[in-house]
């Protein structure tokens, strides 16, 4: 289960040949069209803004290591939107090796076209995200290994240098994530695209001119306003009399529980196959909670058995509760993350529909259901196992012990 969560999604892979966040980035302008085309502005995570973290296992173990750089993924892809944090390349390529021991934990992170300015910022997001606890002194050391890429043409991802419309909208984007306060209502639901129309002059320090196309909700309005404020602030230079061009804001949420509606349907997989990352982050913790779960009540199984003493018999009851609710969360983390994966299917067949070239999509879909079925399956069985390990009100057969999963 935890090989199958920590493996790229298939999705994501299938649907970088159908569409790509934002447009691809060329090396530089090479025709008069191309200068003037305004870029820099991919679709903003506004998960990158909620500072509470999940409740980790503790001791920590792999399943808790890899939900926790999991649950970390929208936090270190924004550490890449900077192009100080790559080289020139394309791809970039971000490898975070955790080890924790009976004397500390590490993240060391390393990379392929990662810059000193990107390691920086991933080594100080996975530390703050996902803390790390020494274990006892003694105990077996955990290590666990997750990979980030960034494709320049398909990930958020900002270039400056093209022209003067492009570096204001870049140093828009950047900025988004100091802007949180105006995405302070939208823990729960991706917030609405707005398009901003913006007038550039020469003379001017900052933007001449900002309105808002009507957003048509009370929120979006809302956080209209707020944006505007914001960009008013942003510093802008031309090299021309007056400049006038649309920033849309496009928003995402990876820590959405409820539908994105007002994204067209291609946006909306890529919101799934966000939410759907968060999932698995938390099946992947909710694994490793069951995990020391039993643990600690196979350590008073075996204490009973040994000393045959019923006064143990209430510390079964509650160590085998607290085992029997961490199935029952691990089953309820894969079964919000199958419904993801149904949701995924229905909008590729929707998409299918549309245009011929996302067929491929519909298989895939399939496959990663069929695959989450599987895990919900195994999870279901494991948890029927732990509620029959109980010790009954009976004292007549000695508890069983927990059988681990291998």
């Amino acid at each position: 289960m935890i090989r199958r969560i920590a493996i790229a999604s298939l999705l994501a892979s299938a649907a970088a040949g159908c569409a790509s966040t934002q447009q691809a980035q060329t090396q530089g302008p090479t025709t008069k069209e191309e200068r003037m085309r305004i870029s820099n502005q991919p679709p903003f995570d506004v998960s990158v803004c909620q500072t509470q973290l999940p409740a980790l296992p503790q001791p920590a173990n792999q399943g808790g290591l890899v939900g926790g750089l999991l649950f970390a993924r929208p936090q270190v892809m924004e550490c890449l939107v900077d192009p100080k944090s790559r080289g020139d390349a394309e791809t970039t390529r971000v490898v975070v090796k955790t080890t924790v021991n009976d004397q500390g934990g590490t993240h060391a992170v390393s990379g392929e076209n990662l810059t000193p300015e990107g390691t920086a910022c991933v080594q100080k997001t996975v530390d703050t995200l996902v803390p790390l606890t020494a274990l006892a002194k003694g105990a077996q050391p955990v290590e666990s290994e997750s990979v980030f890429v960034h494709e320049r043409g398909n990930s958020a991802s900002v270039k400056f240098g093209t022209n003067p419309g492009s570096d204001y909208s870049g140093a828009v984007r950047l900025a988004q994530p100091q802007w949180c306060d105006c995405y302070a209502g939208f823990t729960t639901v991706a917030p609405p695209t707005l398009r901003a129309n913006i007038t550039l002059k020469k003379a001017a320090t900052t933007a001449a001119d900002i309105t808002f196309d009507t957003v048509g909700t009370p929120e979006g309005e809302q956080l209209a306003a707020c944006l505007k404020g914001k960009l008013a602030a942003v510093p802008a230079k031309l090299d021309v009399d007056e400049l006038k061009f649309p920033y849309r804001f496009v928003h995402f949420n990876s820590r959405a529980t409820e539908p994105a509606a007002d994204l067209q349907p291609e946006m909306r997989f890529f919101q799934l196959d966000l939410v759907r990352n968060q999932r698995s982050a938390d099946a992947a913790i909710a694994f490793g909670h069951r995990a020391n779960a039993a643990e600690v009540y196979d350590a008073v199984v075996a204490q009973y058995q040994k000393s045959k003493d019923w006064k143990l018999v209430d510390e079964l009851k509650s160590k085998c509760k607290v085992l029997v609710d961490a199935s029952q969360a691990w089953v309820n983390a894969i079964d919000a993350q199958l419904k993801v994966d149904q949701s995924t299917l229905g909008l590729a067949q929707e998409l299918k529909a549309k245009d011929a070239s996302w067929a491929d999509l519909e298989p895939k879909a399939q496959e990663v259901i069929n695959n989450t079925q599987q895990d919900l399956d195994n999870a279901k069985k494991r948890l029927e196992a732990d509620q029959g390990a109980c010790p009954k009100e009976t004292r007549e057969a000695a508890p069983k012990k927990d059988a681990k999963k291998k």
